[in-house]
């Protein structure tokens, strides 16, 4: 009886595989200087509003001059939340 032809099977190829797209990390070094800025902005104009006597920063905002500066150290604190 004659031998039946082997048919060779062809080598285990995989499927393509996807090349995972660049994960795109977002640069956050600028969260650090931006939060220790507002910080520092805050802190001096509330230190100037004392030390001038409610002449400096800005005369026409009296006590509200307390405000702008936390105002400035909420900012550096809400920046702060980007931070990873």
């Amino acid at each position: 009886m004659p031998k039946s032809r082997i048919r060779k099977k062809d080598d285990y190829t995989p499927p393509p595989t996807r090349t995972p797209q660049s994960i795109r990390l977002t640069n956050r070094s600028w969260v650090a200087p931006v939060m220790l800025a507002f910080f520092l902005i805050g802190l001096a104009w509330i230190v100037v509003f004392y030390v001038t006597e409610t002449q400096l920063p800005i005369q026409a905002l009296g006590n509200w001059n307390i405000v702008v500066g936390f105002g400035f150290i909420a900012a550096g604190f809400g920046v702060s939340t980007q931070w990873k």
